[in-house]
């Protein structure tokens, strides 16, 4: 006999709740995140976009633990977060500040492994496969970071996040302070990362086109204060490619889908703040 049973559907890795965070008291109070609610599913690729000042990074900020929400929780694997857990990374766009400039490119990764008490050898050899997995050969292993263009040095970075061994990496605009096409290589050494060690991502980021290239899914947010607008599956295939995939018909209509989205949130965000005349 075989059982028909529908497969249920798997608990989120990170599930967001109510999350409200506000800045300020009294009437200088602002707030940023108003009642989020979002689920992450393991080994999603999940892209997160909104109008500029939405709260995108102050969500991110939350999720890992680095920001106290005002109301609300998130929680990893069912367990609240009060705090960056060890199973989450976080990739910042401004990988000159991430990254110890007196230390050399496998110290700066080794560096978070020395929380797990790991033997210095076992650190080298991590820190090594981790360095190769984002393309950065050994003879750059021993050279500091101000040595280096800015996309590896976000390779570095993204390095040093994967030597930790993390279920979810989140990321924050990693890829805005970098040129057009050392971009697309990012992007594409991105969807490597995640099909070769099969982690989590949640990547915040401006770029439509990126949102829609890499993400399983991407959620649009609302104006300040922020809510989710609408969570868009996005259906291009699992192998993508920077010219076939942005060729697609369905590519644009995605891009145009959320591009519509986000004008829409901008201009009733700016209705509201024009003074009405009587």
């Amino acid at each position: 006999m075989t059982n028909d049973k529908p497969a249920m559907p798997a608990s989120p890795l990170l599930s967001v709740r109510g999350l409200s965070k506000s800045f300020g008291a009294g009437s200088t109070t602002r707030l940023v995140l108003d009642g989020v609610d979002l689920d992450v599913r393991r080994g999603e690729f999940l892209c997160v976009v909104g109008p500029s000042g939405a709260g995108k990074t102050t969500l991110l900020r939350c999720l890992s633990g680095l920001m106290e929400p005002t109301s609300g929780e998130v929680r990893l694997d069912g367990e609240v977060v009060t705090g960056p857990p060890s199973r989450l990374a976080v990739v910042f766009q401004d990988y000159s500040r991430s990254l110890m400039p007196w230390m050399s490119v496998s110290a700066n990764v080794e560096l978070p492994l020395r929380s797990k008490k790991m033997p210095k050898r076992q650190r080298r050899e991590t820190a090594r496969s981790a360095l190769e997995a984002v393309g950065l050969s050994a003879g750059v292993h021993g050279q500091y970071p101000w040595q280096l263009s800015g996309g590896m040095q976000q390779r570095v970075a993204i390095a040093r996040a994967l030597a930790f061994e993390p279920e979810a990496l989140l990321m924050d605009e990693p890829f805005a302070s970098v040129d057009a096409q050392t971009r697309t290589d990012l992007e594409d050494l991105i969807l490597g990362v995640r099909e070769q060690f099969g982690v989590t991502v949640v990547l915040v980021t401006h770029d439509i086109d990126e949102a829609v290239y890499l993400g399983d899914e991407v959620v649009v947010l609302s104006g300040s204060p922020t809510r989710v607008r609408e969570r868009l599956p996005i259906p291009l295939g699992e192998h993508r490619d920077q010219v076939e995939t942005k060729s697609l018909p369905r590519f644009a209509e995605l891009r145009a889908h959320v591009l519509n989205l986000i004008q829409r949130e901008k201009s009733t965000a700016q209705a509201d703040a024009t003074p009405q005349q009587s």
